[in-house]
Parts: structure tokens; C-alpha cells; sequence
């Protein structure tokens, strides 16, 4: 297992840079193991919402975990606001970094990860296959 330490800047999509770090490293499975920061705004969906919630900034990143791969991410974090309020949720495009991200990536060369749709949950879930099967 090889590991990515990665600082995203002021400005950076946190869902669209660690999509883009997939596809640049050409990794087809993944796992961010840790993630903090800033955001200008966090835009969070909430379990079993069809919105997205927005939490106005600035906040700080709390946690920052899921699951990568060079089509799809399945993120979670959670953020508190400038109150001390803490909001978690799926990490949605838009969550725009105030000052700096700093996060892990663990990648999995020997697995590949795919979201195929799950009659039991009526949701794209993680299938998990060891490369080249």
C-alpha cells in the first residue's frame, strides 16, 4: 500500500481535488484515511436528503474519510462552524478551501473499486474486486 500526503490551496474543490489526484495518479482504488483544514463553505448531504445543506463559513474540517477511485468518490466529513457547531454528512462539490486541506491517501494497486446499483439498498455501492478479475 502506498500513501499520498497532499496540501490542497485556497480556492481548491476539496470532491474535485482528491477526484483529480485519482486520476492523476491513475489509481483505481483508494481510501482517505484523514483530512483537515478550512472551508469557505461546507456543502454537506445529510443521510436519507435529497438537498444539500450548506453550512456557511468559514469552518474547519473535523474528519474527512471514504473511499476513491479515479470515477467515484464516497466521502464523509464533518465540519464545525464558526459557532463551534458540528455538521456531518456526504462531502458534496463546492466545499471550496479557506486556507489550506491537508489529507492522507492510502492507495490499494492491487484492488479495484467500482460503484455498481444494490437491489437490497436501491443506492450505487462499493464493490470491491482484486485487480485484473
Amino acid at each position: 500500500m502506498d500513501h499520498l500526503p497532499l496540501r490542497l490551496n485556497p480556492g481548491e474543490d476539496l470532491r474535485a481535488a482528491l477526484q483529480s489526484a485519482a486520476r492523476e495518479h491513475h489509481q483505481r482504488a483508494a481510501f482517505v484515511v484523514a483530512g483537515i483544514g478550512s472551508l469557505v463553505d461546507a456543502r454537506l448531504r445529510l443521510a436519507a436528503a435529497a438537498d444539500v445543506l450548506l453550512v456557511p463559513g468559514p469552518s474547519e474540517i473535523l474528519t474527512l474519510s471514504g473511499s476513491l477511485g479515479m470515477d467515484h468518490a464516497h466521502l464523509h466529513m464533518s465540519v464545525a462552524d464558526a459557532q463551534g457547531r458540528v455538521w456531518g454528512g456526504h462531502v458534496m462539490a463546492g466545499c471550496c478551501v479557506r486556507t489550506t486541506a491537508e489529507l492522507l491517501i492510502a492507495w490499494l494497486p492491487d484492488w479495484d473499486l467500482a460503484r455498481e446499483p444494490d437491489a437490497a439498498t436501491g443506492y450505487l455501492e462499493l464493490v470491491v474486486r482484486p485487480r485484473g478479475t
